[in-house]
């Protein structure tokens, strides 16, 4: 095996432990068994359990980011929010694993990307979105970041559930999804008050 093919076999042991098992849970001995080489071949490709869970979180991050601003590229409001639901759906059902791993931990060091990361580079393009929305409809524009939290925090938590649900499928969850946030969105009030 090549370096560079052993690099990659590392790292995908090391995907599917930390995403069974999470970063605590996982030890540079489990990784160095499976792929039936010594700890040090680890830690001269990674520097250390730390390093190659730097690398698959930046792989996931990458691949999810990379969905979600091409499903908000272009559209008219609904679309993009159908096209945000379905790619987020998409990137749990092709890669179950690597969701599991950007919800369950918590990056290493401290420029690492995250989940969080990530629901926040979306919600700022929502944002952009709303605020033309909102204005046309004479709401306060200043509102335009917390419904962009709200909407996309509300697609990403139903990723969270349906990560391990997968029932019903992808299209039918993306539907209601749409429903929900459409239509709760078609008949938001201007001055909304709390009735309690």
């Amino acid at each position: 095996m090549t370096a560079a093919e052993r690099r990659e076999q590392l790292i995908d042991i090391a995907r599917g432990l930390f995403a069974e098992r999470g970063f605590d849970g996982t030890a540079v001995e489990e990784i160095a068994s499976r792929a039936e080489v010594s700890k040090p071949v680890v830690y001269e490709h990674f520097g250390g359990k730390e390093g190659v869970y730097a690398v698959v979180v930046d792989r996931e991050v990458t691949l999810l980011l990379s969905k979600m601003r091409e499903a908000l590229q272009s559209g008219t409001s609904r679309q993009l929010l159908e096209q945000a639901a379905l790619a987020l759906l998409g990137y749990i059902e092709d890669r179950p694993d690597g969701f599991r791993i950007l919800v369950r931990d918590s990056p290493v060091g401290p420029r690492a990307a995250s989940f969080q990361s990530i629901i926040g580079d979306v919600a700022s393009r929502v944002e952009g979105i709303l605020l033309e929305a909102l204005s046309r409809r004479g709401f306060d524009p200043a509102t335009a970041p917390m419904y962009a939290q709200m909407l996309v925090g509300m697609v990403g938590t139903t990723g969270q559930w349906w990560l391990d649900s997968r029932e019903p499928d992808k299209a039918t969850v993306a539907t209601h999804v749409v429903n929900l946030a459409w239509n709760g969105l078609a008949g938001l009030e201007k001055d909304p008050q709390l009735e309690g």
